[in-house]
């Protein structure tokens, strides 16, 4: 008998039923909501303590913000592929249901359901709920790329990426809907953990797909792609871990990126000056020094007597 019961086993076909359960999910309308619901408290926080008031004098920029940010995705893969950028917009069930999910986070009476929203409980419930969506997103991203572009893994990877984190990127054209642009806050040049996860998804599918170093049933790596995500977003929520990535990201770059070389060079050019501070200094370089003396002496004495002629005078 080992430390864990044998009721709580799990086989691997019952791991892959659940993968298939997961993946037969619609999305529409909980995890949708849910989606919208965390875009919406998201640009009302980065709005600030004048996010009511700029809702009040501003309604249509503040509407267009949250459709921006609510479909980044799908806006960003019709724009890498060629497709209309008007293409998520296409199903008004959607739009609706992202106006009525931004009107309550906005306007709802005592601001109720955005204090709702922002318990403990209830968003922890709604970040597992977007999660499961992301991974549900990049999958379908990868399999429409592969379908236009079979040949093409990058062309896969970057549209599974733009349909999991376009938020990051199209938040430049969100702020400029807002009257605000800060151009060097942005996904490219400072990608957070969510992106980085979301290029680990799409790489392991594209991989998975084209039966490249991943050749377990899809069932059972979709259900590992949402617990990974899940997991780490829990633990960014309950933890305060942000950013697991970043250590290996610091070993890679120390070894690739030409960290190691430039530690190294550091070292020779402080070895080298503390060796010259060092060294007994030759004959011809104390007269050096010597000389210079002679000369600041010299200097001084001219000014000194320079102004006591002006005084005589």
């Amino acid at each position: 008998m080992g430390w864990v019961p044998d009721e709580w086993s799990i086989d691997h076909e019952s791991l892959i039923e659940a993968g298939g359960y997961v993946q037969r999910l619609k999305m529409y309308p909980y995890f949708d909501a849910a989606h919208y619901i965390l875009t919406c408290l998201s640009i009302r926080q980065d709005l600030g303590p004048d996010a009511i008031q700029f809702s009040r004098k501003h309604p249509f920029s503040c509407w267009l913000s949250c459709l921006l940010m609510s479909f980044a995705g799908s806006f960003l893969s019709g724009f890498l592929l060629g497709e209309p950028i008007v293409t998520p917009l296409k199903r008004h069930d959607d739009v609706i249901l992202a106006t009525i999910v931004w009107y309550f986070v906005f306007y709802s009476p005592f601001d109720i359901f955005y204090k709702l929203c922002n318990l403990f409980p209830v968003k922890v419930g709604l970040s597992v709920l977007k999660e499961i969506q992301r991974a549900s997103k990049i999958a379908a991203g990868v399999k429409h790329a592969g379908r236009i572009y079979p040949e093409s893994y990058l062309v896969q990877i970057l549209v599974g990426v733009a349909k999991g984190a376009g938020a990051g990127v199209v938040k430049i054209v969100e702020q400029l809907a807002r009257g605000t642009w800060i151009p060097t806050n942005h996904e490219i040049l400072r990608p957070s953990f969510t992106t980085k996860a979301c290029v680990v998804a799409a790489s392991v599918f594209t991989m998975e797909r084209h039966s490249m170093y991943v050749t377990a049933p899809h069932d059972l790596v979709y259900l590992c792609v949402v617990g990974f995500f899940v997991y780490f977003k829990l633990a960014s929520l309950c933890l305060s871990v942000h950013d697991v990535l970043q250590p290996i990201e610091n070993i890679l770059c120390a070894i690739f990126m030409g960290g190691i070389i430039d530690a190294f060079a550091k070292a020779v050019e402080s070895t080298k000056q503390a060796i010259q501070s060092n060294r007994s200094l030759s004959e011809e370089e104390i007269l050096a020094k010597e000389r210079e003396k002679v000369l600041k002496k010299k200097k001084a004495l001219q000014t000194q007597s320079n102004g006591v002629d002006k005084k005589n005078d």
